[in-house]
């Protein structure tokens, strides 16, 4: 009989006895699951919004938040009457991201087109720094032709605004302004001297920028930009022109290796020029040479030779001994034997008054001077005229010179010292030594810089100052070492030099210095300068024949130039003595200009 007959409930299957959770077992599951999950986007959340939120917001800000800087155009440079002598103009650089223009290789032949330069040096300049996110492709491209390189709308290709420095005068004033490198920062002369006040300070800016790295918006500005201040020099252009000219006239002239040239306004001891050749375009430097980039006015030194023979008649006259027209001093025979040494002159001019010395430049009158005189007094006054020190310009690389100390010197050291040799001096120094015996023996520190504040102070007495302007004016006469520094209508008083060059541990026999360091007008001076001309090959050598035009024919512009008016109409001479009624010039006139200069003669008498 079946089951059924008997209604009893049929036997559960064993599928049926081991069925899964139930249906509210499963929500439970379900609901928890889905709890589980918000929980975590929750924390998730909070993690990316509150605990990591700075970190993410960086990362974003990386992608696409850039802080750029705003460039500031470098200060101009005027010359003392505003004439602009280096300015800045504007220019455009080309940058990219490389893995960005990487990713669009196909349009790397136009770029490199654009830019000027090989498709595939290019490419695998841009492989190299493929780690990069910024690369300079080719630096201050004219605004135009950056443009066009733009205008190609290749990815990760940008543009970066700069300037570019710009020197109107060229290399007439390369030495003292010097130059700035590509990123417009001063590497030498007054633009290295000044860099921070010229430079100024650059701004910046947040923008939002593409991913093409294009800036969509200007979001505020970080820093304000602070542009370079002016500089107003001291250097008159026209000054410097024409010494540039001149000095280049006499270097081709006289086949000579190099020469310099410094005027100074004595009364405030401002630099109006300073010249050297050979010298160099600051707008080219790629063609230039280290050589003819040193400003050898400052930086270069030499044995001034008979230059130096004022500066001794100052101890001289300071001491109390001498006065311009006594004692007198025997120079017969033009030979002065000394110690084993023989200190000569190139002609026999007898007896000679201090003036006269001067006058026609005599070594064995100065040797004999020297040696009357306190080694201290004479150190002193040499060291005061700032021989063997700076002279405090502020001009980079400006060289000391060199003077030993007085202590130290040997009777025959002391000897020569008096004519110039033993010392080394600048060409600046030089002519910082005349301005201040024109300006009544008050030395003013050599400034480069318009109406800067400069100090002053008394060297010498007015007096012997005004004797040595008076026995200096004698040289430019009849006779003497220097008629070729004359300038009609104005009184010159100066004094040359023409100093056998150092060589090998001796002096060379055909190699010289020729110089000329002169004062106009004599009578109430405003300018000073120092011509030096080295190596003259072809012609002369003598200082009185080779720089002392040079200094003519500069000065006589000059004083046009800046109005000073003639003082010597009336005593202005064609030809006979230039002898002052007291007798300040010795007794015998030379038959030719002589050499006014010789280091001693190492033979024994």
């Amino acid at each position: 009989m079946s089951w059924r007959n008997h209604g009893t409930p049929p036997p559960q299957s064993g599928r049926r006895r081991s069925a899964g959770p139930s249906a509210r077992r499963r929500m439970v599951v379900v609901v928890g699951l889905l709890g589980l999950v918000s929980i975590g986007l929750v924390a998730r959340a909070f993690d990316l919004q509150v605990v990591r939120k700075q970190f993410y917001q960086r990362q974003g800000d990386a992608r696409f938040l850039r802080e750029m800087p705003i460039p500031v155009s470098r200060g101009t440079i005027f010359d003392r009457n505003g004439e602009p002598l280096a300015v800045s103009t504007p220019m455009m650089s080309i940058w990219a991201n490389p893995s960005e223009v990487l990713d669009s290789d196909e349009r790397i032949p136009a770029l490199a087109q654009a830019l000027g330069v090989d498709a595939d040096g290019l490419k695998a300049q841009l492989a190299q720094r493929s780690d990069r996110e910024f690369v300079y492709l080719r630096r201050q491209m004219a605004p135009a032709a950056a443009q066009a390189v733009l205008d190609l709308g290749i990815p990760g290709i940008n543009g970066q605004r700069e300037f570019k420095r710009y020197y109107p005068s060229g290399e007439v004033t390369a030495h003292v302004l010097g130059f700035t490198n590509i990123d417009d920062r001063g590497q030498e002369g007054l633009e290295l001297a000044y860099d921070d006040w010229l430079a100024g300070k650059p701004g910046a800016k947040r923008v939002i920028r593409d991913r093409m790295g294009h800036v969509v918006e200007d979001l505020e500005q970080v820093r304000a930009p602070k542009p370079g201040q002016n500089l107003t020099l001291s250097i008159d252009r026209r000054i410097q022109f024409l010494a540039y000219s001149e000095l280049k006239n006499a270097l081709e002239k006289f086949q000579a290796d190099s020469g310099s040239m410094v005027v100074l306004d004595v009364k405030t001891g401002e630099v109006l020029a300073m010249v050297n050749l050979p010298t160099y375009n600051p707008n080219a430097l790629s063609g230039s040479k280290p050589g003819q980039r040193r400003n050898r006015a400052m930086t270069d030194v030499l044995e001034p030779g008979s230059t130096i023979k004022p500066i001794l008649m100052a101890a001289a006259l300071s001491s109390g001994k001498y006065t311009p027209t006594s004692p007198l001093i025997d120079t017969t025979g033009g030979h002065w034997y000394f110690q084993g040494h023989d200190i000569h002159d190139t002609h026999n001019y007898g007896v000679l008054t201090p003036t006269g010395v001067i006058t026609k430049s005599s070594n064995v009158g100065a040797a004999r001077i020297a040696m009357q005189l306190d080694t201290s007094l004479m150190y002193d006054t040499y060291r005061a005229f700032g021989f063997g020190n700076s002279t405090e310009s502020g001009f980079p690389g400006e060289a000391s010179g060199y003077l030993r100390i007085g202590r130290d010197w040997r009777p025959l050291e002391k000897a020569i010292l008096g004519y110039g040799y033993g010392l080394n001096v600048t060409v600046l120094q030089l002519a910082n030594a005349y301005a201040t015996i024109a300006d009544g023996g008050v030395m003013h520190s050599p400034s480069f810089i318009k109406g800067g504040d400069v100090a002053a102070k008394q060297i010498i007495s007015p007096e012997v100052a005004t004797q040595l302007v008076r026995m200096m004016e004698t040289v430019t006469g009849p006779g003497s070492t220097a008629p070729q520094a004359r300038i009609a209508n104005y009184s010159v008083a100066g004094k040359t030099g023409t100093a056998h060059k150092a060589s090998a541990g001796s002096y060379a026999k055909n190699n010289y210095t020729a110089a000329f360091a002169g004062i106009v007008p004599a009578s109430n001076p405003r300018l000073a300068a120092v011509v030096v001309i080295d190596d003259p090959q072809k012609g002369s050598y003598y200082g009185g024949m080779v720089s002392a035009p040079v200094f003519a024919k500069v000065m006589e512009g000059a004083l046009r130039l800046l109005d000073v008016p003639p003082d010597n109409i009336g005593r202005w001479y064609v030809g006979g003595p230039l002898q002052n009624v007291d007798g300040l010039v010795g007794s015998k006139p030379p038959v030719e200009a002589p050499i006014d200069d010789a280091p001693i003669d190492e033979g024994t008498p």
